[in-house]
């Protein structure tokens, strides 16, 4: 078989290198594992776990009307019900992805792609998958979207169900009575809202003095405070450094400030970060470079050091996000094109889907310090949000990271309800260069919560008159 372009792998990334090749009139293959296009993103992550996320987001809220004047009896959780639903979200958008390749003509074929060369892919049939007509397939340019996994520690991969990684948890196979999840960053809080929510008991370990390590502490604050009420235990600072089967649990030995070294869990959850799709590629036979890390190195254009070959999403480097994956693959086929394309964005954001949820982009407090850049930053309490007092948000906080002098908004970051909505009115800022007076000057509905991406920016220029009086500005 001949194509134009051939796409390594149907993720988010994969499938808009693909689409977006055919609608520039290339012929497009994609060699895809899974019997669906959609990638991790779709089948086994972003996706399911947000549909489970809205079921944990209608429990919790029932639960806090009574200050309301409302009250309802514990929710009667049928989980084949909160499966079937979740799988039929996944089922509608597989669909949507195959009607979308078949209108473009763009061909997909299910099969395992290795390099034999810089310009050929050996096909080999998938266990359960369609025989294949031809097992090579030949092409001018070859685009590598082999997405990642879920990084494995020897030690803690135990021959159990009971012992899960992210795509077992998302099966939900029962609702267990007890679950610890082994890694605070976002995978693992997320999963440990959805159990909880569903009446499990659950307790977080992290390795690190707190959750979501990589966040600023002023947006995971309001976060730590609310999982310490629903969380059974929240252990910080702690190493698990045992992990023994035990039939109808799982034994579990810690390390670090805490009593109880030695408990019994009826299921672990270890998220502890992803690792890339790079080996068993045959990247080997090819002139691609990958890293101590795993990852394949690329230029702005997502070049690799092969001239036939790009990369895209996260194979090709952090952060390991569906949206950056997207727009790689869109830069990598501009360039095939011969467009004048590059990556370069000011902004990427981040958004964890936590309740409440945490979003930021741009620079951070805690990377402005280690940078030792100077930054001003400004923040507004949804406290004075009218808004947020209306549908009881007041936790949450917008703040701005600000170049003094030019005055230039450099980053944002957000906690509270739809934080993840209300971030990409900072992208857009960020991106365009926007100044603190540019975004003070836009004006906002009222009331919503949009007004605190605003209101954050007037506490910079000393014109906020929602909040005390602040200090006027020389």
């Amino acid at each position: 078989m001949q194509t134009e372009i051939a796409v390594l792998g149907g993720g988010p990334g994969g499938y808009a290198a693909a689409f977006l090749a055919a609608d520039l009139g290339m012929k497009v293959t994609i060699v895809e594992a899974e019997p669906s296009l959609g990638g991790v993103c779709l089948l086994r992550g972003c996706i399911p776990s947000k549909a489970l996320l809205h079921v944990a987001k209608l429990i919790h809220e029932s639960q806090d009307l009574d200050q309301w004047g409302l009250s309802f009896e514990p929710p009667k959780i049928d989980l084949d019900g909160v499966r079937d639903k979740k799988n039929k979200v996944i089922g509608n958008l597989k669909g949507g992805l195959k009607q979308l390749a078949k209108q473009r003509n763009v061909t997909v074929i299910q099969a395992r792609g290795t390099f034999e060369n810089s310009t050929t892919l050996k096909l080999s049939q998938v266990e359960g998958g369609p025989e294949l007509e031809d097992d090579t397939l030949t092409f001018e340019y070859g685009i590598i979207a082999s997405g990642s996994s879920p990084t494995k520690i020897p030690a803690f991969d135990l021959p159990t169900p009971r012992v899960m990684d992210s795509t077992g948890a998302l099966e939900l196979p029962e609702i267990p009575g007890s679950l610890l999840v082994v890694g605070g960053g976002y995978i693992g809080l997320e999963m440990g809202t959805v159990y909880s929510a569903l009446g499990t008991d659950v307790s977080v370990v992290e390795l690190t003095d707190g959750l979501l390590p990589g966040a600023d502490r002023d947006l995971v604050k309001p976060l730590e405070k609310k999982l310490s009420k629903q969380m059974k235990n929240i252990y910080l600072n702690t190493k698990v450094v045992g992990m023994e089967d035990k039939g109808s649990s799982i034994e579990v030995t810690f390390e670090g400030d805490l009593d109880e070294k030695v408990q019994s869990f009826d299921y672990v959850l270890v998220s502890v970060g992803r690792r890339p799709n790079s080996k068993n590629l045959g990247l080997e036979n090819t002139k691609v470079v990958v890293s101590d890390k795993g990852f394949i190195e690329v230029d702005q254009q997502q070049r690799t050091d092969d001239p036939n070959l790009f990369a895209i999403g996260d194979v090709a480097g952090e952060p390991m996000l569906a949206h950056k994956a997207s727009h790689e693959g869109k830069v990598a086929v501009e360039v095939i094109h011969g467009d004048p394309a590059i990556f370069a964005p000011r902004a990427i954001p981040a958004v964890v889907f936590t309740d409440p949820e945490i979003a930021w982009a741009g620079l951070t407090e805690r990377e402005a310090k280690e940078k030792n850049r100077e930054v001003e930053v400004s923040k507004f309490p949804w406290v004075a949000s009218g808004r947020a007092q209306a549908v009881d948000a007041t936790s949450g906080m917008t703040k701005w990271i600000i170049d003094p002098k030019s005055e230039q908004l450099l980053g944002a970051g957000i906690v509270g309800s739809g934080a993840g909505e209300l971030i990409a009115e900072a992208v857009l800022a960020i991106e365009m260069g926007a100044t603190v007076r540019d975004l003070a000057e836009s004006i906002h509905p009222h009331p919503t919560l949009s007004e605190t991406v605003a209101w954050a920016s007037e506490v910079f220029l000393g014109t906020a008159t929602e909040i005390k009086k602040p200090a006027k500005k020389k």
